[in-house]
């Protein structure tokens, strides 16, 4: 059965959160409940109010249970009235911030500095939070820099910065081979394709943006669909240089158009997020002494390359989490990403991905909170949102 908490005390508990106590299906077990504003933030803490907190892939499949990284469970006796045993996890990865309180012993943070979460799945699906000053980090302020932007910034962003940064070193004028071109999804354990492809989290889109902004030319493919035109159109709008279909990769023809394309040159990065057949054959593409780098599973098949690329052709395969990435960075590291994509976006060099905000005010009660919030998920993994959801609480 789904946590139910008591009842909210209106004019008395103003936050929200939205959670679960036990693991399952997201469009059943989460739901919602208010407590009371928080107290002044320890030292080294800070206190946030959540501006926009995405929902991703990832959150659903950490809420299932089958992801590899768990959320800490969190208690919240003196603010709900549930009792010391009680004890829920908050639903959440990512999301953007607004510090309203400083404890001691905190620099280089304001009140009212925009922030965002480097800790994974610090629970960014509520109104307030009582954070560590050293898992966040303060977005720089800029021009044209919008709310959903910074609020996206923390996962596909840099994942697809990463990936192209960290394992060949890249010049003007190089090509790049990926699948999931338009994908919506970086997840790696998803639990079926639609709910894969019907997610906007975008890492292929932002390959296809961050290899235009450094002059790198994207070779993409994606499913075949009755809209191909559109979406071609779309993402050669934001820098592809190609875009086919994985039908082309059984045409022998591709090879010799590829050579064309390329001027000969050999492609030395593939990015990965489908596995199975597909990404077989786009890795026979690659040239000598290339690196395919994998980031998710969309197809849920194994990942099978011949023993030939890695003999003769001396092919390096790697997986790439953005989790560990944050895991095993300083954090001057990540501040100095952080900017660099801010830049971008700033620059209109890196696009908000295309999205709905879910409102969740805070007249309604904690049962028509939380019932929007599963019915939104309902529809986004049953494919009726093409779109990145946000949800934005309200206190007022």
């Amino acid at each position: 059965m789904p946590f139910f908490p008591t009842r909210r005390l209106l004019n008395e508990l103003v936050n929200r959160a939205i959670v679960y106590s036990h693991n399952g299906d997201p469009s059943k077990v989460l739901t919602a409940f208010s407590y009371r504003p928080l107290p002044p933030p320890s030292p080294n803490t800070v206190n946030v109010k959540f501006v926009l907190a995405p929902i991703n892939p990832a959150d659903l499949n950490v809420i299932e249970g089958v992801y590899p990284a768990k959320p800490t469970p969190i208690s919240y006796p003196a603010s709900s009235g549930l009792g010391s045993d009680n004890s829920v996890f908050v639903g959440g990865n990512e999301g953007l911030a607004q510090v309203t309180e400083v404890g001691q012993g905190v620099s280089g943070l304001e009140k009212n500095d925009w922030v965002i979460m480097t800790k994974p799945q610090i629970g960014t699906w509520c109104t307030t939070k009582n954070v560590g000053a050293e898992d966040i980090l303060k977005v720089p302020q800029m021009d044209g820099l919008s709310e959903v932007q910074a609020a996206t910034m923390t996962v596909n962003p840099p994942t697809a910065y990463n990936m192209l940064q960290e394992f060949v070193s890249l010049n003007e004028g190089d090509w790049v081979v990926q699948n999931g071109a338009n994908s919506a999804v970086w997840s790696l354990l998803s639990l079926n394709l639609r709910k894969s492809c019907n997610f906007a989290s975008q890492v292929g889109q932002a390959v296809i943006q961050i290899a235009a902004s450094r002059g790198l030319k994207t070779l993409n493919f994606v499913r075949p669909r009755d809209n191909l035109e559109e979406l071609v159109n779309e993402l050669q709008n934001l820098g592809a240089t190609k875009v086919l279909t994985y039908d082309a990769l059984a045409d022998k023809s591709l090879r010799k158009d590829l050579k064309e394309w390329t001027g000969g040159k050999e492609i030395r990065l593939g990015l990965n997020c489908v596995g199975g057949q597909e990404t077989t054959l786009m890795a026979r593409l690659l040239g000598n002494d290339a690196h395919l780098v994998s980031y998710g599973a969309m197809s849920k098949q194994p990942l099978s390359l011949p023993t030939s690329l890695f003999i003769f052709k001396n092919l390096t395969s790697h997986g790439f989490w953005q989790s560990r990435w944050y895991s095993q960075k300083s954090r001057d590291e990540q501040k100095r990403l952080m900017d660099l994509l801010a830049n971008l976006m700033s620059q209109g060099m890196l696009k908000a991905p295309s999205h709905e905000v879910i409102s969740i005010s805070a007249k309604e009660s904690d049962e028509e909170a939380g019932r929007k919030v599963r019915e939104v998920i309902a529809k986004t993994t049953g494919g009726q949102h093409g779109k990145k959801v946000l949800l934005k609480f309200s206190i007022d």
